[in-house]
């Protein structure tokens, strides 16, 4: 309710819900004319709303009153009475285009999306049908709830029955609408989901909406329509104000998540073929196969730019249909340890060492003979176990790609930095093996 002077005298204006309004007013205005409201001019009037509501309009109901002279002070609940209905706002707010898309997307990636607003539930419905949410053909339960839950219906639930309504009985059934829904509303919902072991995010733009981007795990605000209430408690704000923004920064988010494991299966690979032979030489006493310097040269500089370029690999095809991996799930965990250890690595480390022994061998070395670190076989032995680990990594780095997706489907060019990165570590080998300070290492 707002209160303003028109031609000296004091007018309150009142605009709501049309179902909370039209019971407060006992006049209509009709052609400049006041009249008494009549039942039938309620029932009409809802029948309008209702109508509007069907057809996704945002609906308000807007009346007003004369405030009489002398009142020295003015109570809401006695300014909100006896109203004169002026009439209904229709407010069409559609939704984005792409907005269907992203939620399909959303519930193919295992994502789930949950409508709560504060419209009307007719509208709330419409809306949740137009961008997929809803089934077109909804209907009212059996219990006696309609696809929409209204917040007094919340009210009277207890936390129990609210986690049975949040809990899904079977694959792909449609997750509930909710409407009517006043601030205290939401942030049950939202505690109620957390409750439930979920990561919930929540979006909104206007102050009724804070208290729940606040009590969210991710708190999401609007940057253009929102308020600042809102964009305080956020966690992050949309600059375009876009649905589908957040689902490409979900996708985002598990393209670089997997990134860096991949990252880290390439780096910790290397590490293998780095280590066995200093337990072979303290444990059996044979020849030391890379020198300390040889592995620095490979941890800081022929591997650096690969494994950089890992952390540019575009997203898997299929990620977004993966369900979202489990809260407790560690980054480095037991499968990618194993990968890069036990397979990756073990591979690398045959590769090293069948090198440095077939070199020795093919020279004349013969197994007890001593060999001395200032021996030119020796070094030349060392040379080709660096070179093997190098060009060992060069097959790793197309393995660590992905873990799922082969080569010939990722295609060989659709990470040209890979290429780049492939070819620098080659130049490095060679100017390590073939240059007179390079043979320093």
């Amino acid at each position: 309710s707002t209160l303003h002077w028109r031609e000296r005298r004091l007018v309150a204006f009142v605009k709501g819900a049309p179902e909370s309004l039209v019971p407060l007013c006992n006049q209509i205005l009709h052609h400049s004319a006041r009249s008494p409201m009549s039942p039938a001019d309620r029932q009409r009037i809802m029948v309008q709303s209702r109508t509007f509501a069907h057809q996704a309009y945002r609906v308000l109901a807007v009346a007003m009153r004369d405030i009489e002279q002398g009142l020295e002070k003015l109570d809401i609940d006695w300014v909100e009475q006896n109203l004169t209905f002026l009439g209904l706002v229709a407010m069409m707010d559609p939704p984005r285009h792409e907005v269907p898309e992203a939620i399909a997307r959303c519930r193919q990636a295992g994502v789930r999306v949950i409508m709560i607003t504060g419209d009307h539930p007719l509208t709330a419905l419409a809306i949740a049908r137009l961008i997929g949410l809803a089934p077109k053909e909804s209907h009212t339960g059996p219990v006696g709830y309609a696809p929409v839950i209204e917040g007094h219906q919340v009210e009277t639930m207890s936390d129990e029955a609210l986690r049975r309504l949040l809990t899904p009985t079977r694959p792909g059934e449609p997750e509930p609408v909710f409407a009517r829904m006043a601030p205290r509303h939401k942030m049950r919902v939202v505690s109620v989901l957390k409750d439930m072991g979920e990561v919930v995010a929540v979006t909104g733009d206007g102050v009724n909406d804070a208290p729940a981007i606040k009590k969210a795990d991710i708190g999401i605000a609007m940057g253009i329509a929102g308020t600042d209430v809102a964009k305080e408690t956020a966690d992050m704000i949309l600059l375009d104000d876009n649905f589908a923004t957040i689902v490409n920064a979900i996708e985002e988010g598990r393209a670089v998540y997997a990134n860096i494991r991949k990252f880290s299966t390439y780096v910790l690979a290397s590490n293998v073929p780095e280590v066995v032979p200093y337990l072979a030489y303290g444990l059996f006493g044979i020849p030391l196969a890379l020198t300390v310097p040889q592995i620095l040269a490979v941890d800081l500089g022929t591997d650096m730019v690969p494994a950089l370029a890992l952390g540019a690999e575009k997203p898997d095809a299929d990620i977004m249909a993966i369900p979202p991996r489990p809260r407790t799930e560690r980054l480095m965990n037991l499968p990618l340890l194993l990968r890069a250890y036990i397979f990756l690595g073990l591979i690398e480390a045959g590769i090293a060492m069948a090198a440095f022994y077939l070199l020795l061998l093919t020279q004349g070395w013969t197994w007890g003979k001593p060999l001395d670190w200032s021996d030119p076989l020796y070094k030349q032995a060392t040379a080709a176990t660096f070179a093997a680990i190098v060009v060992a990594q060069v097959a790793n780095v197309f393995a660590c790609r992905s873990d799922r997706v082969s080569l010939s489907q990722l295609g060989w060019f659709t990470n040209p930095l890979i290429l780049c990165g492939i070819a620098t570590e080659l130049v490095v080998l060679m100017l390590i093996i073939y240059t007179p300070w390079g043979n320093d290492i």
